[in-house]
């Protein structure tokens, strides 16, 4: 068989349009996905640890700098929103990616909890608008009709790089080494500089929209996104199913890890390895098996999915140390697989229900629901840890990321087949969004 030949199979085998997400344009952008995540993974979930055994700040209050981090971004997401649909989303990654940059290598020489607050401030003010300028950013790259592909693959691209990132994090990471953690930081912000600067090749993609809006159009702003019943629907049942999702596993598991399990820190490592594994594996698999099926009831899913994860980890305590681990790499299989669903799903259903002159606000309000859960999950996991009842948190997530999907699944009474993902939509679609009242 010729290597062409051999070359079409494949590309018939893989669950998406392979021309369209590897045009020039958009693999750059997977590329910067992939270096930046890189950075982020090498100090994935050891900020908490870092603050904590090394800087020698109680647990409670280092989570509240995440808490303070959260509460900015979701201060200024509506502003950064409005900011990337009036002149798109190259200016704003432009200026914010290096100032963010340079903050995540000061927290290695940040030693003081009023210091870290000062970081965090400064993470908090340049991060708030990535969420809505990234997403809008594809979204000018690719199709409509490879919107739900183009944000699976990135998600998969992420992962990868935050899983090796992490793997080789947590070994190079010193609980007893200051300096471990400084090469850490330094490497992470170097590498969010590496993705700003591809990210700045596209800048002419990330504009300010060409064509005239009518007077109407100029016209909306945030109370249109606000008075999207369904857009307020999604918002809600998102926010819970996140907070007992990333908004708590990012500050809590590491310390349910070590400080409730009394498992060595490499476990954490090995977690990250197990959950970037399963997204590795599972991924393209995912965006084939999601093609034309509810999104909502998908999301329903994740949320089943991610409460199994939760009840999983309470097992671990009953159960010797290997055993234990076992039972938290299980978890993490469940969480990933959820993730695998969420970030396709969730992603397009919000960019079906948002018109293009409103995308940057639709896509802001979803940072906002990262943002709270974030604001929200840090403190609460802190104060359950302060108050040893790490047990108690984990039911207490499992009944909400289940509760959570159960109001995502009823939001498939009104959307429209394409909204839903039941029906594709073509690019000559983009602008029709149908506004129904639930």
């Amino acid at each position: 068989m010729s290597t062409t030949q051999s070359q079409h199979r494949v590309r018939a085998r893989l669950p998406f349009d392979v021309d369209a997400l590897t045009a020039p344009p958009i693999r750059r952008f997977f590329i910067g996905t992939l270096l930046g995540a890189f950075g982020t993974g090498v100090t994935f979930a050891l900020f908490i640890l870092y603050c904590h055994d090394v800087r020698h700040i109680a647990i409670f209050p280092a989570t509240l700098i995440l808490t303070w981090e959260a509460l900015l971004g979701v201060t200024l997401g509506p502003l950064y929103g409005t900011l990337v649909d009036r002149h798109g989303p190259s200016i704003v990654l432009t200026v914010t990616m290096p100032i963010s940059a340079l903050g995540i290598m000061a927290i290695g020489f940040a030693s003081t909890l009023p210091m870290l607050f000062c970081v965090g401030t400064v993470l908090a003010v340049s991060g708030a608008g990535l969420w809505s300028a990234f997403t809008v950013l594809i979204t000018r790259i690719v199709d409509v009709e490879h919107f739900q592909d183009a944000f699976g693959v990135n998600f998969w691209l992420l992962n990868i790089g935050i899983g090796l990132g992490a793997i080789i994090g947590t070994q190079i990471a010193n609980l007893h080494d200051l300096r471990s953690f400084q090469v850490l930081y330094i490497l992470s912000g170097l590498l969010a500089l590496a993705d700003a600067a591809l990210l700045f090749t596209l800048r002419r993609y990330g504009g300010k929209l060409e064509g005239h809006q009518t007077q109407a159009q100029s016209e909306e702003g945030w109370g249109t996104v606000l008075r999207d019943r369904r857009m307020v629907r999604f918002t809600m049942a998102g926010l819970l199913i996140m907070i007992c999702g990333y908004g708590s596993i990012e500050a809590g598991l590491p310390l349910f890890v070590t400080h409730v399990a009394h498992l060595s820190v490499h476990v954490i490592g090995l977690l990250v390895a197990f959950n970037t594994f399963t997204i590795i594996v599972a991924q393209l698999f995912v965006l084939g098996g999601v093609r034309g099926r509810s999104r909502a009831l998908l999301l329903g899913l994740v949320g089943l999915l991610w409460g199994g994860s939760w009840l999983l980890a309470t097992s671990s305590l009953a159960l010797g140390a290997v055993a234990a681990v076992c039972c938290l790499c299980l978890g993490q299989i469940l969480f990933a697989t959820g993730e695998t669903i969420w970030q396709p799903a969730a992603p397009a259903m919000v960019n079906g229900l948002a018109p293009e002159h409103l995308r940057g606000r639709y896509n802001a309000l979803v940072g906002i629901i990262w943002g709270v859960s974030g604001a929200l999950g840090a403190p609460i996991a802190g104060l359950f840890f302060q108050f040893h009842a790490g047990r108690a948190w984990t039911i207490v997530l499992a009944c909400g990321a289940i509760l959570g999907g159960v109001g995502l699944t009823t939001m498939r009474r009104v959307l429209t087949p394409e909204e839903d993902g039941r029906a594709l939509p073509s690019s000559a679609d983009v602008h029709a969004t149908a506004h129904l009242s639930s």
